[in-house]
């Protein structure tokens, strides 16, 4: 895939009661709130906007104050994708007769009209599904492409493709290697801060459960969940119940229920967050622009937290 990634983005792209943790003074901008619920204290991890190129090490150095022996540090999928330049431009995309029936008909009326109040998924879902805008044909053009029709008839959020906190008309992949990414950050934890953490990569995307079975509809996915079930793992998730989002890659090995748990005490930090942009409609309100008209600037304004610390008390 990495060879296909003609338009990948390079250097072009010119709460509940909360108590907050103080860093040094040279990064009082980014003040760490923290939560405590349930037998576990999640601590956000903020930094600026990570760009194409660079390095995901400021996770690592915006972290290191907090971290102690024994925490997990659950990391974002998309931070990480877009400092590898995992980005291509959809506007590059020429829609096919396929991809018009995909977006229009498909997801826009079938499942925006019929399928999606059967399967009585979110209201908040079947709302943007009406009101897909014409690039939404592009994207399914993207989608058929790196990932085949399997995944392109999944009606949103397709292959665990990213079109937020992304400029223009870029979206971002996952991540390249997660595994090898998750082994780095720990290895650079244990030795220049001499702490032994587990790291985790995570993606937003469901992990269903149906009859002790566990499955998501990605592409990746840790050992123990069974992954790559495109619209089919979908369906199969509207019987059975969603117990989180899904891992991607973990640095140490950790029963998968355990696994599980902590990205999902993970995600409910991210969702306690002021700015919470878990989609390209949440990203158009809250720049008050249109779809496709967001800035690297724009990005840069907000704060951003790519990782959370889940420690247990």
């Amino acid at each position: 895939m990495k060879s296909s990634l003609n338009h990948a983005l390079e250097t072009d792209v010119n709460f509940s009661d909360n108590k907050n943790v103080n860093l040094p003074d040279n990064k009082k901008d980014y003040t760490a709130e923290y939560f405590d619920k349930e037998g576990y204290r999640t601590i956000s991890v903020n930094t600026g906007y990570i760009k194409p190129g660079d390095s995901y090490d400021v996770i690592v150095e915006r972290a290191a104050e907090l971290l102690e022996d024994g925490d997990f540090l659950v990391i974002s999928e998309t931070p990480i994708a877009v400092s590898q330049g995992r980005l291509v431009d959809e506007a590059h995309f020429e829609p096919s007769l396929l991809s018009f029936f995909m977006a229009d008909i498909w997801s826009k009326y079938i499942w925006g009209y019929a399928l999606g109040p059967l399967f009585r998924i979110k209201k908040r879902t079947i709302k943007n599904l009406r009101r897909l805008p014409p690039e939404a044909r592009s994207h399914k053009q993207l989608i058929l492409k790196y990932y085949g029709i399997k995944h392109a008839l999944k009606p949103a959020s397709e292959a665990g493709v990213d079109l937020s906190n992304v400029p223009g008309t870029f979206v971002c992949l996952l991540p390249e290697n997660p595994q090898e990414v998750v082994s780095d950050i720990s290895r650079k934890i244990e030795s220049s801060l001499e702490k032994s953490v587990t790291v985790m990569i995570i993606d937003t995307d469901a992990t269903y459960q149906l009859f002790g079975f566990k499955f998501t509809s990605i592409p990746q996915a840790v050992p123990g969940i069974t992954r790559d079930l495109g619209f089919f793992g979908y369906i199969l998730g509207r019987l059975g119940r969603i117990i989180g989002p899904t891992p991607l890659a973990v640095s140490k090995f950790q029963e998968i229920d355990k696994i599980l748990q902590i990205a999902k005490v993970a995600e409910e930090h991210q969702k306690k967050n002021e700015i919470n942009v878990e989609t390209v409609y949440d990203m158009k309100e809250v720049f008050e622009g249109e779809l496709g008209g967001v800035t690297v600037e724009m990005l840069e304004s907000i704060p951003h937290t790519p990782a959370v610390i889940v420690r247990t008390l």
